[in-house]
């Protein structure tokens, strides 16, 4: 080792350590194993980097640099994975995902290197490229170079989406790995677009690789003195998941290449190429954890406040975001976390934890937290304050109030129970969640940056919010109670209709089996009693196939169907009522698509009931036409018709009905066949003179 290679050499040997040190963890993740084994491959390609500048001749640089690179074929699959299961309470689900991906992020480059034997480099052979530190790529090692170079925007958009997700002490906790690792990785979209761009590797370029993962490896190491590589439980939602800022900027290094390279050539051209490029790295990575910092943010926003602003909250910004995040909740936890992320953007507070009684008032759970991840209990050991005590405590606050200095014993409790992560984040706030005098909860706010007191303005503020999300929370409570009491009401009244047609089933199935035993030897009985058997298991049947309308989804099967057919052959029903008077008007219309067999359901729920209508003495006429590009079929009746009330507010709804031993269930079916295929179903009536039913359907409703 010599002071020429001692650059590519410390971040091999700082790369190799922290390795050991993800390694040495009590608890060992999918995570932790391709974090290990990307770091091992990093520093064996880094020494690989470091022995090709101690040679001499194209012959051994060739060597060493294609060790290099098929060491860099390991990385994509390993440093993909690691992206898409770290800090991810679903990550079997990303796994799920990108399982192709993975799969081909191992077999590609491997392939191709095994491909070509190996030949993935060879030295120049015209002079104008003929230096010492420069190899050309030959066609599968430019192939690898896409690859790779693919790879690294996966890698950095995955961890950009993780980092997004995640919010307040999360964010703080995993920000200086997910710096680390942007720094090497987006260093590495340069190398690569320069060795593409160019056709070749250079030891310039693997120089800069070597010091982007030397400060990569700073701030990772920085992130392993905060938390020691703590992992987290964050679910990044599918909005965060479907937009990515690295993608867009990933495009902008084809430019930055150029620009950066002419940079390079003004302040002296390649000789001091690779220190320059060190500083301009340091420089970005410098920013970048300035840009992050919480501290940073609140000090400008303080400075901005004090000096160009007469008040220090824009009111009317805040409540506007507030009211358009909630305006998407649709239930409870999702109403929390919601909350809890406005608040510590809101205030700069890096640890809201928003405690709710349950419906029941009995205990204490946890909505949401920006401290923890979803679905982590905080502390299963801690002893939670009585719900008694608590509401009796919590009466008392009208706004929020100082935990700290409460000399209350379930205030501590709830202290112990939510702690703090840093000496300086201030005094833990209480947010009472009150709904006028009914308390639903309670947020606790702490680790606020650099410990700032709250404002008389800021403490209004947080009541407001506190006031809203509480009377939130009371809306989807209430909400919800009411669509279980409108589900059980439904159910109760599907029940009393099918046990109403069932009792008197089974009362005809019981009078057969009692004069069965009597009468059994007499074979015209036993004649009506099987014919009474398959009429009731008939209307059974029936029974239970209207009542399946409301839970299985309706599935048309169309095809060329006859309208006219279709109606003779519903009116063979009409045989069973031999004193209606039935009148066809059946004119010749085209055929139409359609499912014939809902359709007939249809026809004879029409039929019957202009039966039931007439009684024994009325007429019913069913007639069909073709008007404005439809077919039309009517059913006309002159019997007992119906209120105009009731055809608005009943007829199309189930189990309304004016028939004695109807379920109120058939002109609810017969809607929703009609408008499945695309039609309408009118109808006309008025009490006493008769009922128009007019059922329209497009020729051609799937075209």
């Amino acid at each position: 080792m010599n002071l020429e290679t001692m650059p590519a050499f410390a971040p091999a040997l700082m790369s190799g350590a922290i390795a050991i040190a993800m390694l040495a963890r009590k608890r060992r993740s999918v995570a932790s194993w391709c974090f290990f084994g990307g770091m091992i491959l990093l520093s064996v390609e880094s020494i690989f980097n470091a022995l090709s500048q101690g040679t001499a001749g194209p012959i051994s640089l060739v060597r060493w640099q294609t060790w290099a690179l098929l060491a860099k074929c390991g990385l994509p699959v390993l440093w993909l994975g690691f992206s898409v299961t770290y800090s991810r309470g679903n990550y079997l689900e990303f796994l799920r995902r990108w399982r192709l991906p993975l799969v081909a992020a191992l077999l590609l480059p491997f392939g191709i290197a095994a491909a070509c034997h190996g030949h993935v480099l060879q030295p120049p052979s015209h002079a104008p490229f003929a230096r010492a530190d420069w190899i050309h790529s030959t066609p599968a090692g430019k192939a690898i170079d896409v690859l790779l170079l693919s790879a690294f925007v996966l890698i950095l958009m995955n961890l950009e989406k993780t980092f997004r997700a995640a919010v307040g002490t999360m964010r703080w906790r995993i920000k200086f790995l997910v710096l680390g690792l942007a720094v090497v990785f987006g260093a590495r979209l340069y190398t690569e677009s320069e060795t593409l761009l160019y056709s070749g590797h250079s030891l310039a370029l693997a120089g800069i690789d070597s010091a982007s993962l030397l400060i990569g490896c700073i701030l990772v190491a920085t992130a392993y003195l905060r938390s020691g590589f703590a992992e987290i439980e964050i679910y990044p939602s599918h909005a965060v998941m479907e937009s990515s800022i690295t993608v867009l900027l990933a495009g902008g290094y084809l430019f930055i290449v150029g620009v950066l390279a002419q940079v390079v050539a003004y302040l002296g051209g390649t000789a001091h190429f690779q220190l320059q490029a060190f500083f301009i790295l340091l420089g970005i990575a410098a920013l970048a954890v300035l840009i992050f910092s919480e501290r940073l943010r609140l000090n400008l926003r303080h400075f901005v406040s004090r000096h160009f602003q007469t008040s220090q909250r824009d009111i009317r910004k805040i409540w506007t975001l507030f009211t358009q995040r909630m305006a998407s909740v649709m239930d409870q936890p999702a109403l929390c976390l919601t909350s809890a992320r406005l608040i510590s953007e809101t205030f700069n507070i890096l640890s809201v934890t928003v405690w709710l009684l349950d419906r029941r008032a009995e205990r204490l759970i946890v909505g949401a937290s920006t401290a923890i991840g979803e679905g982590m209990p905080i502390d299963p050991h801690a002893n939670l304050p009585a719900p008694e005590t608590f509401l009796s405590g919590l009466r008392g606050h009208a706004g929020p109030f100082n935990l700290e200095k409460s000399d209350e014993a379930w205030a501590a409790e709830l202290m112990r129970a939510t702690p703090s992560q840093f000496r300086e984040g201030g005094n833990r706030i209480g947010l009472p969640l009150m709904a006028g005098d009914r308390p639903l909860g309670i947020a606790v706010l702490a680790d606020r940056v650099n410990g700032a007191r709250y404002s008389v303005e800021e403490l209004d503020l947080l009541k407001c919010i506190g006031d809203q999300i509480a009377a939130a929370l009371l809306n989807l409570r209430l909400s919800e109670e009411l669509a279980q009491a409108r589900e059980i009401e439904a159910f109760q009244t599907m029940s009393a209709f099918f046990v109403h047609d069932l009792k008197n089933a089974a009362s005809s199935l019981g009078l057969m089996l009692k004069n069965l035993p009597v009468h059994f030897d007499d074979p015209v009985f036993r004649a009506d009693a099987l014919r009474g058997i398959g009429n009731t298991t008939n209307r059974i049947n029936l029974l239970i196939e209207r009542l399946c309308v409301f839970r299985n989804k309706l599935d048309l099967n169309p095809t060329e169907t006859d309208l006219n057919q279709l109606l003779t052959e519903s009116l063979k029903e009409m045989k069973a009522f031999p004193k209606v008077e039935v009148v066809r008007e059946l004119r010749p219309i085209p055929k139409i698509m359609a499912d014939g067999e809902s359709l007939q359901i249809v026809f004879t729920n029409l039929l019957l009931n202009a039966a039931d209508a007439v009684g024994d003495t009325g007429r019913v006429t069913v007639g069909t036409r073709e008007r404005e590009g439809r077919a039309v079929v009517c059913v006309v009746d002159d019997g007992c018709g119906m209120s105009e009330s009731f055809i608005k507010n009943s007829l199309f709804r189930p189990f309304q009905t004016t028939k004695k031993r109807g379920t109120g269930i058939g002109m609810f079916q017969s809607k929703m066949i009609v408008e499945a295929h695309r039609g309408n179903i009118l109808v006309q009536s008025e009490t006493g003179k008769g009922t128009t039913f007019e059922v329209s359907l497009p020729f051609r409703p799937y075209v």
